[in-house]
């Protein structure tokens, strides 16, 4: 029996490989085994049995310490919710998330929703999913109503950029009628000035 930091080649050990292994002990039940000298100081002070209890299946979800109550914010603003398959609504997720608007529809509805039924953020915050910030509609409807906005938020926009430029031009055409008015009105009295010089000489 090997003594505890005893090295030895693999093939020494009856191992395939050229690795260098090491005589380790498990820090919680004490059961001795050999461990690649590579992670030596790096890897898992445990064995298998005894790291699979802080990591294997007994600290999934609650018991993990990865876990931050199964919501994760997509790269897109919205937010995502974790189910499992014991769930009624996981047949709506997507790799064991479902988006949080179209579950609390959901919810609300007391069914799952089809695909092509897509839920809408009525003052387009995709993080506010109160129930009375959604509205159910069909793809189509969405794309629509979405475009509506686009095309009445354009001509609303080009007709403020229109009517600031036609002001800016009024003003400036002011600007330039009163620059004209001051110049004619300097060019007469510099002919009264020169005829009474002209008189006085």
């Amino acid at each position: 029996m090997p003594k505890i930091g005893e090295i030895a080649k693999a093939s020494d050990t009856g191992r395939v490989g050229h690795d260098r292994l090491v005589w380790r002990a498990c820090i919680d039940c004490g059961k001795e085994r050999w461990v690649s000298l590579s992670n030596y100081g790096k890897g898992s002070k445990r064995c298998q049995a005894c790291n699979n209890k802080y990591t294997g299946p007994n600290r999934l979800r609650e018991n993990s310490g990865n876990w931050k109550g199964g919501v994760c914010r997509l790269y897109n603003g919205y937010v995502a919710i974790r189910v499992y398959p014991d769930d009624f609504f996981y047949s709506m997720a997507v790799r064991g998330y479902i988006r949080e608007h179209r579950l609390v529809m959901a919810n609300h509805l007391g069914r799952c929703l089809q695909p092509f039924e897509l839920v809408h953020h009525k003052n387009g915050n995709k993080k506010d999913n109160r129930l009375e910030n959604l509205e159910l509609g069909c793809r189509n409807g969405h794309i629509q109503s979405h475009n509506k906005g686009y095309q009445d938020g354009f001509k609303k926009g080009y007709l403020d950029g229109k009517d600031k430029q036609i002001r800016e031009l009024q003003e400036e055409n002011r600007a330039l009628k009163a620059e004209l008015k001051r110049s004619k009105n300097h060019g007469q009295i510099s002919k009264t000035d020169t005829g009474t010089l002209y008189s006085s000489i």
